[in-house]
C-alpha cells in the first residue's frame, strides 16, 4: 500500500502534535501539513498536495471554509474530527462532501482505519455517519425527473445498494465482474444523471427514493417516514 500523506487542521497546537505524532507512528502514514489557521492552511496546499485532511470545526466559518476547499482543492478528501456531535451539523457537512465525522472521544483505530477508506476513496459511514445521513433528507434534494430515476437500470440500483452496504470499488467490481475503473464511471454517470454532487448526495437520494434495501436494519427512526 501507498504511503497516505496527510494534512491536521486544528486550533489546539497540543492536540494536533499529539495527533501528529501518533499518525506518524502508524505504518503507510505520514503527516505532511500541521496547521492552526485556515489561512495557513490553504497556502499551505497550494504548495503541496495531501491525500488526506483531517480538520476540526471548531473554527468560526468552518462551513464556509469547507466550501472554499471543496472549491479550491476539489481532489482534496476531508475527514472532520471534533468533540460536536450534533447530526444537524454533521448531515449539513455531508452535502459539502466529507468522506467521515468522527468524534474525538473515539478509539484511535476507528481513526486510522477512516483515514485508510477514505484515502481509497471510500466513505467512512460509522453510526454518527449513518444516522446523519438520514435527517432532513428531503432538504436540499433536487428534484429529478421521474425518467432519471426509471433510468437506474439493474446494475445502477446494485452498484448503489453496495455502496450502502459499505462495499469498496474493489469488491463491487469483483461481485458484477467489471473493473473498478467501470465501477468509478458508473458511481459518476449516475451523480451526474440526477444532478448530485456526492456519493453521501447519492445515497441520500437512494434512501428517499427507496432504491437501497435496509436488510431489517434497526434504526433510531423510520428511514422512511421519519417517525
Amino acid at each position: 500500500m501507498k504511503t497516505i500523506s496527510v494534512a491536521i487542521l486544528d486550533k489546539i497546537p497540543l492536540f494536533a502534535k499529539m495527533l501528529k505524532k501518533y499518525l506518524s507512528e502508524q505504518r503507510d502514514l505520514v503527516v505532511n501539513i500541521l496547521v492552526s489557521s485556515f489561512d495557513e492552511l490553504t497556502d499551505r496546499l497550494s504548495r503541496q498536495q495531501v491525500d488526506v485532511l483531517i480538520m476540526d470545526i471548531s473554527m468560526q466559518d468552518y462551513y464556509e471554509q469547507l466550501k472554499q476547499l471543496r472549491k479550491e482543492f476539489p481532489q482534496l478528501k476531508v475527514l472532520i474530527l471534533s468533540m460536536c456531535t450534533d447530526l444537524q451539523i454533521v448531515s449539513d457537512l455531508q452535502d459539502l462532501g466529507i468522506y467521515g465525522y468522527i468524534s474525538k472521544t473515539e478509539d484511535g483505530d476507528e481513526l486510522i482505519h477512516a483515514i485508510k477508506m477514505t484515502a481509497d476513496n471510500d466513505i467512512f459511514r460509522n453510526k454518527l455517519f449513518t444516522e446523519a445521513l438520514y435527517l432532513n433528507r428531503h432538504k436540499n434534494m433536487k428534484k429529478a425527473d421521474s425518467e432519471a430515476l426509471q433510468d437506474l437500470n439493474d446494475r445502477e440500483k446494485m452498484i448503489v445498494q453496495l455502496l450502502w452496504e459499505e462495499k469498496t470499488n474493489k469488491e463491487i467490481a469483483d461481485e458484477l465482474f467489471l473493473s473498478i475503473r467501470s465501477i468509478e464511471k458508473i458511481r459518476q454517470d449516475i451523480r451526474d444523471r440526477l444532478g448530485l454532487k456526492s456519493t453521501v448526495g447519492l445515497l441520500k437520494y437512494a434512501l428517499y427514493k427507496r432504491i437501497i434495501h435496509l436488510n431489517n436494519a434497526i434504526y433510531p427512526v423510520d428511514l422512511y417516514t421519519g417517525n
